[in-house]
């Protein structure tokens, strides 16, 4: 019960974050500035990840398997359950959803860093302050971020250790060119 709630709080905190009136600019917009090694390729290590692929996973027979075990009458890509966990800006406003923001990228950058919208420019994230104000979400406490999805709660739940799944998906700016 505990997760439960935890979930529940973390994933409302998250789509408040969405709901603020930043809008979504998707994984291509963002890759535009972070794919350079000398950025840290965080871009190359998104579509690496299972991360860029999770919106795909629930188009398999064995996802639509599991919704159906879970009760639902819907083919996994289209439950509510399903997509909040494996879609950026899934069930925010359409007009915050942006000309290049692809639902099909999966958990892309804005999950966890806050739609990009209003702090895209360089100018703006070259000033962190700024980026802060403007909608970056900068996770201090990312384990937390990370079970909002990677829970008992998920009907495909394993062990989540957060270290070793971490070391496959940190993407640090490297520190000169902060």
């Amino acid at each position: 019960m505990f997760w439960k709630i935890i979930t529940l709080a973390s994933f409302f905190f998250m789509i408040g974050f969405a709901q603020n009136g930043h809008g979504f600019v998707g994984a291509e917009t963002c890759g535009m500035c972070h794919k350079s090694d000398k950025q840290g390729s965080q871009l190359k290590i998104w579509q690496e990840s299972k991360h860029s692929k999770a919106y795909e996973s629930l188009k398999t027979e064995k996802a639509d398997q599991v919704a159906k075990e879970k009760g639902f009458t819907t083919k996994a890509v289209d439950t509510p359950e399903c997509l909040k966990c494996h879609v950026s800006g899934y069930n925010v406003d359409a007009s915050l959803l942006g000309k290049k923001f692809k639902m099909e990228d999966g958990v892309q950058c804005e999950t966890c860093h806050g739609a990009g919208e209003d702090y895209k420019t360089k100018k703006i994230m070259e000033n962190k302050d700024e980026a802060i104000k403007n909608g970056l979400i900068v996770p201090t406490k990312i384990e937390d971020f990370c079970i909002t999805c990677h829970n008992a709660e998920s009907p495909t739940y394993v062990d989540f250790n957060f270290a070793e799944m971490w070391d496959k998906i940190k993407h640090p700016v490297p520190e000169k060119s902060k």
